[in-house]
């Protein structure tokens, strides 16, 4: 019998039978389970059974192949402790110099669509990660192979040192376990943690992303830059057409999507650096898209539109001429596809899963975690002597929900359909509101006002009345409340306290 030792059962068969002819040439003896003993045998490779060599079948369909004493006594086998020794010899465990395992594919599995928890759990590895890990925590006797990419390290390594691998080699190999068993662990956590609705801060917050694409640079030229998805999440969307995606068109194309998507009826989004600079809802996405874009013509020139609707031929059709950098919808119509492919700079992207879990951004030297904001009409209230109409009341609705994506201090001006102007981040609301009546394109007269956050003084308020506006909706909360609300009655205004604001820095 040999005096060197391997265990190879992988999932990802690439390049295995290579490496098993490799090891036989060299007077491995090869312990092997299921397809990998078999796709090995009939590749010629002498193999023996994991089953044969402990004398214990596998049980419970299979879950249960290595955990025995012979795999993980050879295993964690320290050659230079005597009573590691001692105990080997006395129950008969042989060394195991090489572990050569991949892990069943938990990620793929729960990135498609429709995959049930059931399916996802039978993917959850349980003998892998722990040989992994225990050849790992013995290194410096036992090689852990985790991945096909380290095969031909291996060989030049084994070839270059006459069959002795290096330290450092082998605490290379030990420290790609370790990253590779903590990230699936954390896929698991993540992905069970998603079917559970959980979007908790509490406690530690390990991040587990995998690079989805590198970037041109970041913000600016000087800057480098990546996208990073959570690993075993599926891509949150598909780039169809156009120019690789910048840094900042991702940042905008998501603030796009977060808008369009907040609405139940066809809606479309105009946004510039982060900001809606128009944004209308429809009968159809044709109609959103015409009147989103002309809420502030002048601003969407070289912006970012982002639509809830299928964008099919006429809503191509309603963008015209207009010189935009990428468009996000859930689907694009054939038709649709082949008008606006003549555009060649212009990137099309498909939306899938575009929801944030926790929103995080890094601050301080650290990260700040929060779950995403929601809009809630549970504490919505009129606080004026006069009511709001029913038209006003979908005003105000529309408008809030524009509002919340604004940056602070925000000031949203419009009708129930589409809104005429907006301020954003300003250091003070009174500067909100007056860049909002001045960028307004069409007539305020007869329109609604939305503030993210409450308005500390009355003066803002009177600069919307002064523009004709007839409804007010605002968060309340100020000690000054009343003050406002005396203002509003005084203007004839109806006004609505919804008690939560939407501050976005």
């Amino acid at each position: 019998m040999s005096d060197k030792r391997a265990i190879l059962s992988v999932f990802d068969k690439r390049g295995i039978v290579e490496l098993g002819r490799f090891l036989a040439d060299r007077g491995f003896e090869i312990l092997s389970t299921g397809g990998t003993a078999r796709e090995l045998s009939a590749a010629g490779v002498s193999v023996s059974s994991i089953t044969a060599y402990t004398g214990a079948d596998e049980i419970l369909g299979g879950r249960v192949k290595t955990l025995h004493p012979k795999i993980f006594g050879g295993i964690l086998y320290d050659r230079d402790q005597w009573e590691h020794q001692r105990d080997v010899d006395l129950l008969s465990i042989g060394a195991i110099d090489l572990v050569v395992v991949n892990l069943y594919p938990f990620e793929e599995t729960v990135a498609r669509e429709g995959v049930t928890l059931a399916q996802a759990i039978e993917q959850i590895d349980v003998g892998g990660p722990s040989m992994l890990r225990a050849a790992a925590k013995n290194h410096r006797h036992v090689l852990p192979l985790c991945s096909p990419d380290l095969y031909e390290p291996f060989m030049r390594e084994m070839e270059s040192t006459g069959g002795k691998p290096s330290d450092a080699f082998r605490l290379r190999c030990a420290v790609e376990v370790f990253e590779r068993t903590s990230a699936y662990d954390r896929s698991i956590a993540t992905w069970l943690g998603s079917q559970a609705g959980s979007t908790s801060v509490e406690g530690s917050l390990t991040l587990n992303l995998a690079k989805s694409q590198d970037l041109r640079y970041g913000e600016n030229p000087q800057q480098t830059a990546g996208f990073y998805v959570e690993a075993g999440r599926p891509e949150p969307f598909r780039q169809l057409h156009g120019k690789e995606l910048s840094y900042n068109n991702l940042i905008d194309l998501d603030a796009a999507w977060a808008v369009a998507s907040s609405f139940q009826e066809p809606a479309s989004t105009v946004i510039k650096h982060t900001n809606p600079c128009g944004t209308a809802v429809g009968v159809d996405a044709a109609e959103a898209i015409r009147n989103a874009i002309a809420a502030d013509p002048v601003s969407a020139f070289g912006g970012i539109i982002g639509i809830n609707r299928e964008l099919d031929l006429p809503a191509a059709e309603a963008i015209g001429s207009l010189f935009l950098e990428v468009i996000v919808a859930p689907s694009f119509s054939a038709e649709a596809l082949e008008k606006l492919r003549a555009k060649k700079n212009l990137r099309l992207v498909e939306a899938g899963d575009m929801d944030s879990r926790l929103v995080l951004r890094t601050a301080a030297g650290g990260v700040l975690a929060q779950s995403p904001d929601r809009i809630s009409r549970e504490d919505w209230r009129v606080v004026t002597r006069r009511q709001p109409t029913e038209e006003e009341l979908r005003a105000l609705a529309f408008n809030w929900i524009v509002c919340a994506h604004v940056k602070s201090n925000a000031i949203v001006i419009g009708t129930a359909h589409r809104t005429v102007g907006i301020g954003a981040g300003q250091m003070s609301r009174v500067d909100s509101a007056k860049i909002a009546v001045m960028k307004a394109t069409a007539e305020t007269a007869g329109c609604v006002g939305a503030s993210d956050a409450f308005f500390p003084f009355r003066d803002g308020l009177d600069i919307l009345a002064d523009a004709g506006l007839t409804a007010i909706i605002q968060p309340g909360g100020s000690v000054r409340d009343e003050e406002v609300i005396a203002a509003a009655d005084e203007r004839g205004l109806a006004m609505m306290f919804t008690g939560e604001r939407h501050f976005r820095h």
